[in-house]
């Protein structure tokens, strides 16, 4: 049997503090995990030093020479995975807040032809993240959950997690189509217009180390209303476009 071909990418924008340190603890894994994995770093048009750091500890990464946003980056990635021909790819944020232990419950799915596209929940009973989000951010997230449940049926608990892998027809179906403002919760409609079988597992995560959230309170209502229509309008064309 072919051993599967594993690509983490790790988008990040503005995250010099961090970024040497989040790839250590992935090359830490990598040298003990039973699968082949390799890493790519999405430096998002950073006006920090991240590049700096990046040359400077000879991290595997692409330079954008200008910021794309997390979806532009995030695609990206996937453009680099189909290809060099991964089978697997695994989002994992530059900000440290990711446990890159839980990588077998994202990837497992996909290599057993459970599914198709996996998300990290903190939301799951069989998670043991401590971390769970702000109560604001909660809230909004259950909002989100339950609007993406009124359209489709389908129930994401996490529908924000950023935490998640997808296998080679998906990986295909973003490098042609993927969203750039708010990614994570609208690419559901697009993968439950296709049909593409999405599986929620556990994992853990922490706070944010360093960084700063892009979402912010005074950015959090204009958040929820964009996403929402965003959503609607997927579930309106039935993602005829995706």
């Amino acid at each position: 049997m072919v051993e599967p071909k594993i690509l983490l990418i790790i988008p990040a924008y503005n995250e010099s503090e961090g970024i040497a340190q989040v790839v250590q603890k992935v090359d830490q894994y990598l040298q003990k995990s039973d699968y082949r994995i390799d890493y790519i770093v999405i430096n998002d048009g950073s006006t920090d030093n991240e590049e700096e750091i990046l040359r400077k500890h000879k991290i595997n990464h692409i330079e954008l020479i200008q910021n794309l946003g997390i979806g532009g980056a995030v695609q990206t990635g996937y453009k680099y995975a189909l290809e060099r021909g991964y089978d697997v790819a695994i989002q994992y944020d530059g900000d440290g807040q990711h446990d890159i232990e839980s990588l077998p419950s994202l990837v497992e799915p996909l290599l057993c032809g459970e599914s198709d596209f996996t998300v990290g929940s903190r939301f799951l009973e069989e998670s043991n993240s401590e971390f769970q989000s702000s109560t604001t951010r909660q809230i909004g997230i259950r909002i989100l959950s339950a609007l993406i449940y009124m359209t489709s049926n389908i129930r994401i608990k996490d529908v924000t997690s950023g935490y998640r892998a997808a296998n080679k027809k998906v990986i295909a179906q973003f490098v042609g189509r993927y969203p750039s403002q708010y990614p994570e919760p609208e690419t559901y409609m697009h993968l439950f217009a296709k049909d593409i079988r999405v599986k929620e597992v556990g994992v853990r995560m922490f706070e944010r180390e360093t960084g700063t959230s892009s979402i912010n309170l005074f950015k959090g209502m204009n958040y929820m209303v964009s996403v929402s229509l965003a959503i609607l309008f997927s579930a309106i064309l039935g993602g005829k476009k995706s």
